[in-house]
């Protein structure tokens, strides 16, 4: 394992593990990972790539994942709750893991920043953009969705991986990322099975629980439809969203694309529900793109147009 420059922030009762890439005097991107993925899913080279675009590049691990507090006295939901929605204990809302990213924004001294979240992480940043709209400086929703019913819904196949039983030991654990990602992967794009069992891994070394997993879930299906809300989200807006995308299918992108005023849309073909290295160059570039579009007046022109 690689030695990372892990270290931790204070919000609220909760200790927030993250890393920083790149120089601090650049502006500040925040990246939000999705359920029950660690601050890893944002590649270290994937990281450094951008903060070589001129960025001061966080990741972080949300609440319940990785080396960030975990809330153990919550048992997690069952799957027939998840399955009915009907959620006995939610131990905490999108809300707070919103909260969360603010917190270590503020525990950076960083009063905005640009919000890049991938599935779940998109949900997080959409809720970020919403609810603290003078923290954010642009929005970058990656594989994700509104909260509606309608749209963004998983293929069947994606199911058990959600409802089934943890994995017992590391091996199980490393299988189980192979065999997940062997239906929501990519398949338009070159696949590196070394690469994913060392990043699944050193996920299992840094946190071997999966029991945050639904209590996120959980967060997820309590969290209900944004696209109402979406509609007041003022900030430059970039939707990105694969079109062999299993796990949110991109109805889900589309619709968020068109909820937020003046929001663009990027489909990419064969992207699934991966941040697969040969579309990084395109990924970026648009991530970059959006930030760019919210400095000095470029922000105001885009405000009159939307």
């Amino acid at each position: 394992m690689r030695a990372m420059n892990e270290q931790f922030a204070r919000v609220g009762d909760v200790d927030i593990c993250f890393e920083t890439f790149g120089d601090r005097a650049d502006p500040a991107m925040l990246l939000v990972m999705g359920l029950g993925t660690q601050m890893l899913g944002w590649h270290e080279d994937f990281c450094r790539a951008l903060a070589s675009r001129g960025f001061f590049v966080i990741r972080y691990d949300n609440r319940d994942s990785g080396r960030s507090t975990h809330f153990k006295d919550v048992p997690p939901p069952k799957p027939l709750e998840l399955a009915t929605r009907r959620i006995k204990n939610l131990a905490y809302s999108l809300e707070d893991l919103a909260g969360d990213g603010i917190g270590l924004l503020d525990h950076l001294g960083i009063d905005r920043a640009h919000v890049v979240g991938a599935s779940m992480g998109g949900m997080i940043a959409q809720v970020m953009a919403i609810r603290h709209p003078d923290r954010v400086a642009s929005l970058t929703s990656i594989m994700s969705m509104t909260g509606s019913r309608r749209v963004g819904n998983p293929a069947l196949r994606v199911y058990p991986f959600f409802l089934g039983r943890p994995p017992r030991d590391k091996e199980t654990y490393v299988e189980r990322i192979e065999k997940l990602f062997g239906v929501v992967g990519s398949t338009g794009f070159e696949r590196d099975l070394d690469e994913l069992r060392k990043l699944a891994a050193e996920s299992y070394d840094r946190d071997p629980s999966t029991a945050g997993t639904p209590r996120q879930l959980a967060a997820i299906i309590s969290a209900g439809n944004r696209t109402k809300d979406l509609q007041g989200v003022k900030v430059p807006t970039l939707v990105i969203h694969g079109t062999k995308d299993k796990m949110v299918a991109k109805s889900g992108g589309k619709a968020t694309a068109r909820a937020v005023p003046g929001a663009k849309l990027m489909l990419i073909d064969g992207m699934g529900h991966d941040l697969p290295r040969g579309a990084w160059n395109q990924i970026i570039d648009a991530i970059a793109e959006n930030a760019a579009r919210a400095s000095g007046s470029e922000v105001d022109a885009w405000r009159e147009a939307s």
